[in-house]
Order: structure tokens, then sequence, then C-alpha cells
């Protein structure tokens, strides 16, 4: 055996030089991944559920509001489907998702070919690196804070994830010295932390990755969800905006080495229907829709026509915006007045990112609101960026996020 080093862990790995004893069953090869985060809040989660008001599950950002009625309606009228879906998609949801970029992110130039369904888009964070023939020794960077999955997601293809300070200008990223970068994740309004980049800032890293030849690929699943200023009037910049791009020579925007993950979970609440697309550049999209169509991952078609009927209509993502903004503003004055302080770059998206006392970890924080009959997820499951922090979702009923306010005013755990 021989260990093998990633960044923050060991692990062991078999010499595939010494074959195995006769007769001996060689898999499971286990891959070597972390363990899966959220199996370790199971403890957390028994002290809530004794809480004599019951439980507030504010630990991971699923959907509770019903799906709207335009999706549901579309589902069930494209129910009768005996074919098989095509992987590119149809044609109806690949105008759908043109016309959705164009009007809600400010992307033009988009063709069919730029865009392709996917099965939710982490399914996408975590396959992209295998489908674009990242391999081993390349490095796959992604943000300091980040949702597991883009670390996951570059182990699956033997390559090595850096933790980098997407906020940060590139120039001043420490790097390790062997290895090419062949990907960079950026994920803008980001999860956890709610961090926004602007035009300039993804210019920069553009302009780095092409000079570096890497692709740049965008988690943007969080766009529509813009709380302050100036993203809640202007909206959250796509990377694909062509402040980022630049243009070609036929003054068409710039899309080499640059995809776009969006998914319609939040915005729309088809978390279950597993609704998302790429969109970018041409020659991406197709290295990614071969191995879908090898691989027979195919969005069913039921999917496919909820999705375009979602994409163009505007008023139940409307709606659902200002559900969360209630729920998010019940929910910073609660925090507060128990002693937290959410992260003030915290602008966008689906969580708050909280902080206690210098005293309480991560975990101390997530056991205190555990008696408080309160789940929310420990700021380590998002790498070190998170040490002394928790993320709590805003996706609870209107009337158990009033339960979670009401005890979080009456408790000093958070005091210091």
């Amino acid at each position: 055996m021989r260990a093998a080093h990633g960044p923050g862990h060991n692990r062991v790995v078999t010499d595939q030089t010494t074959a195995p004893p006769a007769g001996a069953r060689v898999l499971p090869r286990r891959l070597s991944l972390p363990d899966f985060p959220w199996d370790s809040l199971r403890p957390y989660r028994q002290r809530a559920a004794e809480h004599p008001g019951g439980v507030v599950d504010l630990a991971v950002g699923t959907p509770v509001d019903p799906t709207p009625d335009v999706a549901r309606r579309t589902l069930a009228a494209a129910s009768d489907a005996p074919g098989y879906p095509t992987a590119v998609g149809t044609a109806e949801l690949r105008d759908a998702v043109i016309d959705w970029m164009r009007r809600r992110r400010g992307v033009g130039g988009l063709g069919r070919d730029c865009v392709v369904p996917t099965i939710g888009s982490k399914e996408s964070v975590a396959l992209l690196p295998l489908q674009l023939g990242v391999r081993p020794g390349d490095l796959v960077l992604h943000p300091r804070a980040a949702y597991p999955t883009y670390d996951v997601g570059a182990r699956l293809a033997g390559a090595r994830p850096v933790p980098v300070d997407t906020d940060a200008d590139p120039s001043t990223w420490d790097l390790p010295a062997n290895g090419p970068v062949t990907l960079i994740w950026l994920n803008s309004p980001g999860n956890p932390d709610g961090h926004v980049l602007s035009v300039d800032q993804m210019r920069r890293i553009v302009a780095w990755a092409r000079h570096a030849g890497a692709v740049v690929a965008a988690d943007e699943c969080y766009a529509e969800l813009a709380w302050d200023e100036p993203w809640a009037a202007r909206g959250v910049p796509s990377l694909l905006d062509p402040g980022v791009t630049g243009t070609g020579a036929d003054g068409a925007p710039d899309l080499s080495g640059l995809l776009v993950l969006y998914s319609l979970s939040k915005q729309s609440n088809l978390a279950g229907y597993r609704a998302a697309f790429l969109a970018g550049d041409p020659e991406l999209v197709e290295a990614v829709t071969q191995v879908r169509k090898h691989a027979g991952l195919l969005v069913p078609a039921p999917v496919q026509a909820a999705m375009a009927a979602a994409l163009g209509d505007e008023e139940h993502v409307r709606h659902q915006r200002e559900t969360y903004r209630r729920r998010r503003e019940v929910l910073l004055e609660a925090t507060q007045a128990a002693g937290l302080v959410n992260d003030p770059a915290s602008a966008a998206g689906l969580y708050l990112w909280l902080s206690g006392p210098r005293r309480m970890s991560a975990l101390d924080l997530v056991g205190a609101f555990a008696e408080l009959g309160i789940v929310v997820a420990p700021g380590d499951f998002y790498g070190d960026a998170g040490a002394g922090r928790v993320r709590m979702s805003l996706t609870d009923t209107d009337e158990r996020v009033a339960a979670a306010a009401a005890r979080l005013h009456a408790t000093d755990l958070f005091r210091p």
C-alpha cells in the first residue's frame, strides 16, 4: 500500500503493481471520497427532534413550497412519452433556455448548440471534470468556502482539488507547482457564503484562465435570489455576460472555455424534477453531450417540457423570491438578536452564513442550535474557510421559520 496526499486529507490507495491472491475478489475498489458530510448530523438531528415545539430543519437547502402549477400541468400533459428522450434536449427546451438567458441573465448570442439539459446541476458539478477529460495530475480549482461536490468531482476524475479565494485577484492565488490547472469552478452567488462576483472580478479570472489554458465553469443556480444592492436591482452578473467574455472577431460574445450551470430547483421548486442545464462554449457543450449520449444521461421528456414552461413564466419566480426574502428578514433579525453575525458580504442566495462567539467552533454552534430544536450545517462542511461558522437555509415553512425565530429571541446560548 502507499499513501496518497491531497489538500487537508490523507488516503490509502492500492498499489496496482501487486497482483491479488488467486481467487480474491478485486471489486469494489473504494474511491478516495470523503465521508458524506450530512450523515454526521444524525446526532444533532436527533437532539433537535426532542424539542417540545418540534424540529426546524434549516440544514439542507431543499425547497418546501409547492411546485408551480405551470410546471405541473405541463408535466402531466407531456406524460405520454413512450420513446427515449434525446440527450441534447428538445428544440423547444433549448430555445426556452436561450430566451431565458437573454431575458434574465443578459446573455445573448447563444445558439442551440450552446445548451444542453442535465439531470439536476449536482450531477454536472460531480461529473463535469470527467466529461471534459480532466485527468490524474490535473488541478481543479474551486472557491475556499464551497459546496463539497466541487472537491468530489475532481477526485472522481483522479485530479487534485485546490481551494482558492475566488473573491481575490487570481494573480494572488497560491497554487501547487506540479500539475496544470485545467478547470476553475466559480459559484456566484456562493453556497454557503452568498458572495457575488462582479463583472470585473470574473473578467480577471477568465483572462487568467485563458492564459493558463483552463476552462472556467460557473455554478449560478442562486442567481435569481439577490437581496442587497447593487445586485437586487441590477441582477447578479453571469459568467457569460458580454462584459466578462469579451467579443470575437465577428462581434459575438467569446464563449471559448466558458460554461454556466443553472438549476430550476431553487427558483421554481423543481428539485424533485431534477431540472437543470449547461450553457456556454459549443465545443465544451458538444464534449459533454457526447458523454451523456454514451452514458444514457437523459432528462425525461415530461421534465424537459415542464422546464420549458417554467422558464417562460416569471410570475412564480417573483413570488418565490419574495417568500424567501420574507423568511430571510425574519431569520436575520432573530439571529442578530441572539448574538450571531451574518457574513456582511452575503448579499444573495439561499443561506445565512453565521458566526458566533470566538469560543464556539462550528460544531459548538450546531450543538447549541440543536438544543433549540433547530438543525443547521457546520461551516466545516464547506472547507477550512467555514471554521467557526454555520450555514442556515431559508427553506422551511413560514410557520417553522417563525418558530425558529421565537426560540432564537429567547436564548442566551450564543452570548460571549
